[in-house]
């Protein structure tokens, strides 16, 4: 097992990884503040490591009570939140109450919101099932749920007690769930870390055939990555934001086509793409390098094109709608080359035109 620490002083916190690690309580129950837990899951992950848990967990002074949401994107919405705010209310835990997101990203994000608003503020803990939950979602603090009109407009920074990533249960893990969380993996690589990115050209065959070294190789790199990124700017009022290459394209996608009908990590790996041949349309990268990095996006059975069906007047008003933008001007993450990212207001509307007839 490694143990890495996102370093944020007094609320800094562990990142365990490892294999079968979802039923050794004693990993993190010094980051359980009182006697009530409140486990939050969805029907698909209670079938498979709820009962696990639960029976790690208990013990004759630790009341432990569980919520099973439904699965998918289109439930990460206020309704089903007042779900988790109807048990904790129903069973009156107090201030003293841990949550535990035992799920991917969008069991994670709805856990950590409820954790910041039930009674102001209660501990919790993230217990990502999906690769993409562990190599980005859980770490970091970002919790929220999406709107209509915007994904992941409702929401806040609040950061979980520990981060426990069991290799393991990625066995379980469909294909497409797997290719949607080496979008994420692939990221790191692009945007502070070329070493890694050029690990990856080598090794994404092992990733994608589910090699457990090479996946927890992943993950411990990509946490590495993360923290040191969310240590320097938790609030994303900077440097920050480079997590999101991609997003602002991706997001747009996933608005566009309805929560769920193409995963978080697809309508990246589209995104990724679009900002990549931005930036070589800007003169940033070569055109060898946006091949070099469409070529491993593609190995990884991600999507590299965005949806046919989406106009450009469609992609103009989503992005307007994203976290980025700063008085009415849309910023974008792109690339000065492999491994170093920036963000940007100063685009050129035509360029970015020619991206989006180009990309879809």
């Amino acid at each position: 097992m490694k143990t890495l620490t996102v370093d944020l002083g007094e609320r800094s916190y562990p990142i365990f990884i490892g294999s079968e690690l979802v039923e050794r309580a004693e990993l993190f129950s010094e980051y359980i503040a009182g006697k009530q837990v409140c486990i939050v899951t969805n029907d698909t992950v209670a079938k498979l490591y709820l009962a696990g848990l639960e029976q790690a967990l208990s013990d004759a002074s630790r009341e432990v009570h569980s919520v099973v949401l439904p699965d998918g994107e289109q439930y990460k919405n206020l309704e089903t939140l007042n779900l988790i705010f109807d048990e904790l209310l129903q069973q009156r835990f107090n201030r003293s109450v841990t949550l535990i997101a035992l799920g991917g990203g969008v069991i994670g994000d709805m856990t950590g919101f409820a954790a910041a608003c039930y009674q102001r503020g209660v501990n919790f803990i993230q217990i990502p099932t999906t690769l993409l939950s562990m190599v980005d979602s859980s770490v970091g603090g970002k919790t929220g749920v999406n709107h209509p009109l915007g994904k992941n407009m409702i929401g806040a920074f609040y950061q979980p007690q520990a981060v426990v990533a069991d290799v393991a249960v990625l066995k379980t893990l469909p294909p497409r769930e797997l290719a949607a969380g080496v979008a994420e993996v692939i990221k790191y690589g692009l945007i502070c870390d070329y070493e890694f990115f050029e690990w990856l050209e080598a090794n994404i065959a092992r990733v994608m055939a589910g090699d457990v070294d090479a996946l927890a190789y992943c993950i411990e790199r990509s946490c590495q990555n993360k923290a040191q990124v969310v240590a320097q700017d938790e609030r994303e009022g900077g440097i920050r934001a480079i997590l999101n290459l991609g997003h602002t394209f991706g997001h747009a996608i996933e608005t566009a086509q309805g929560y769920g009908a193409w995963l978080h990590g697809e309508a990246v790996g589209a995104g990724m793409v679009m900002a990549l041949d931005l930036s070589q349309r800007m003169g940033l990268i070569s055109q060898a390098d946006l091949s070099r990095a469409v070529t491993l996006i593609k190995r990884a059975n991600l999507p590299v094109v965005a949806p046919a069906d989406m106009t450009e007047t469609q992609f103009f008003e989503l992005m307007s709608v994203d976290k980025k933008v700063q008085d009415g001007r849309l910023r974008l993450v792109l690339l000065n080359s492999l491994g170093e990212a920036f963000v940007t207001s100063d685009i050129d509307r035509s360029l970015l035109s020619q991206t989006i007839g180009a990309c879809r």
